[in-house]
């Protein structure tokens, strides 16, 4: 069974939702900083072709069932701020990769755990997951200590897991959350 789809899930001050073509040019400010990228799998985005591409590439993984992207909005206009991903989905054992970005004019407000908290009390809550799991390179101190924040165990240190961006290789940190971790619990 693939992930379903849903509604959107509100906060205070934020709507994490599925993306819209609509969200693009958004996104494009987000994607196209050097500096929020730098820690993504991902080449830094250029133009909206690249934009329309990611999007393209999305809608795929979504297809085949194992994905869901989403965006991070602000409440009081819709505009996309962020993203959010849950991805490699693993129906049979509960299991789901979360990633996500938000564009550096949003650092440092607590919005980024403000959409992760909706987003992981939905999955151990209402998906019904049982283990949620991240990637996150070392040097990503910021990433690191939210997700350390979140209630993610750090489960161990993958060496030269991949190869980043210029080709070299990038050991990653895994951390790992499970839905009876989680403060509402899970099922």
């Amino acid at each position: 069974m693939s992930l379903p789809e849903w509604g959107p899930l509100l906060t205070p001050r934020l709507c994490v939702r599925p993306v819209t073509d609509t969200d693009l040019p958004a996104l494009l400010a987000v994607n196209s900083d050097d500096e929020a990228t730098r820690f993504l799998p991902y080449a830094t985005w250029r133009s909206l072709d690249d934009a329309q591409a990611w999007l393209a590439r999305m809608r795929g993984l979504e297809a085949a069932g194992d994905t869901r992207q989403l965006v991070i909005a602000r409440r009081e206009d819709d505009v996309a701020i962020g993203t959010a991903l849950l991805f490699k989905h693993d129906e049979p054992n509960r299991r789901v990769d979360l990633g996500y970005v938000l564009g550096r004019t949003h650092w440092r407000q607590g919005l980024a755990r403000e959409a992760l908290t909706a987003l992981i009390g939905h999955a151990v809550g209402p998906l019904g997951l049982r283990r949620i799991e991240a990637e996150v390179q070392p040097d990503n101190l910021a990433s690191n200590a939210l997700l350390q924040r979140l209630g993610f165990t750090l489960e161990g240190r993958l060496r030269q897991r991949y190869s980043g961006k210029a080709g070299r290789p990038v050991d990653i940190h895994l951390w790992g959350l499970l839905a009876q971790e989680w403060p509402d619990g899970g099922p």
